[in-house]
């Protein structure tokens, strides 16, 4: 997880739209959201009106400790 000392480069991070973050972590799509609600999930990220994604190294810190994570 990364604090406000350590500050991400997400210019060569990619977007993962829900169907990616599910096959990745092996959660369902109403569980991605009740646990991004209650702060345990990574935040997505609004790219159009109808469209978000999450950042794939988010996913990627959740995926190494689900249990620890807090965003």
């Amino acid at each position: 997880m990364t604090t406000n000392a350590q500050q991400v480069d997400r210019r060569t991070d990619s977007f993962l739209r829900i169907a990616d973050v599910k096959r990745r972590t092996g959660l369902s799509t109403t569980t991605v959201y009740r646990r991004e609600a209650e702060g345990t999930f990574p935040r997505k990220v609004k790219l159009g009106p109808k469209c978000v994604a999450w950042y794939e190294s988010d996913i990627g810190e959740f995926v190494a400790d689900p249990i620890g994570y807090r965003a």
